[in-house]
């Protein structure tokens, strides 16, 4: 009889679980990367860059409802210490100490990023080392995350196209850009940039807010699915291989 209750009791828990997993609907940002290119491409349904198509698969191949919300780039942070976004994908890399702080759990690794100075040929010999951003005005881009910005005067713009672009009119020496970005706005707008010292290297991952980590196991196997299938890397392929063969000439 014991046996019989316990049966019925843990059968009653795994489907208030189950449902409770079902009705799971996670909100995301699709405006607070979009000038992350070629991680996301803005006004390009059919070809929207790295994530704005590893997103939805993901999410699906994970079992996971989720929904699109358009905050503005700037309260992307807020949103998400605030509870009005769900996750949204970071490098460990770009925080102090790798801590995404103790509102956030952590995916696996999903896609390999770096992220350079790039300067102009001419200024290149002058950031050699990551300590020369020391006490200098940099450029960055508005609502992302470096690690060490308090150790510079950052000069925020709205992407790293505009970087590129400041780079050119003099306004700021050197700026931090992950390399991909960097490489796909220096061709759209032929102006040459020199990646200087290392800043960051790391991997991707899905920054959860904590009260869904019951959510990881799946969205980790779908991961690793992605991944030995070759899902991922073909996306990535898809939007960077021109960019890699720009780098290698």
């Amino acid at each position: 009889m014991k046996r019989s209750v316990i049966a019925v009791t843990c059968f009653v828990l795994f489907f208030l679980y189950t449902s409770a997993f079902a009705d799971t609907v996670l909100k995301y940002n699709v405006n607070g990367s979009s000038n992350w290119v070629p991680y996301y491409l803005p006004d390009s349904p059919e070809n929207p860059g790295i994530l704005g198509e590893l997103v939805p698969l993901l999410l699906a191949h994970a079992n996971i409802k989720i929904e699109k919300h358009n905050f503005p780039p700037r309260r992307t942070n807020y949103a998400l210490d605030n509870g009005w976004l769900d996750f949204d994908f970071v490098s460990p890399s770009w925080f102090p100490n790798g801590d995404l702080g103790e509102l956030f759990v952590q995916s696996s690794a999903i896609i390999a990023i770096e992220e350079h100075i790039i300067t102009l040929a001419s200024n290149a010999k002058n950031w050699q080392s990551s300590d020369s951003l020391t006490g200098q005005e940099i450029g960055t881009v508005g609502g992302y995350l470096y690690h060490n910005d308090t150790e510079f005067t950052r000069v925020d713009f709205t992407s790293e196209k505009e970087l590129i672009k400041a780079l050119y009119k003099d306004r700021v020496k050197a700026a931090i850009s992950g390399d991909l970005p960097a490489l796909y706005w220096a061709k759209q707008l032929n102006c040459p940039v020199t990646f200087a010292a290392l800043h960051s290297k790391g991997h991707l991952v899905m920054r959860l807010r904590k009260e869904h980590a019951a959510l990881l196991p799946n969205i980790n196997a779908a991961i690793a699915e992605l991944q030995s299938n070759g899902t991922i890397d073909r996306i990535i392929d898809k939007y960077t291989q021109q960019a890699v063969f720009d780098r290698a000439e």
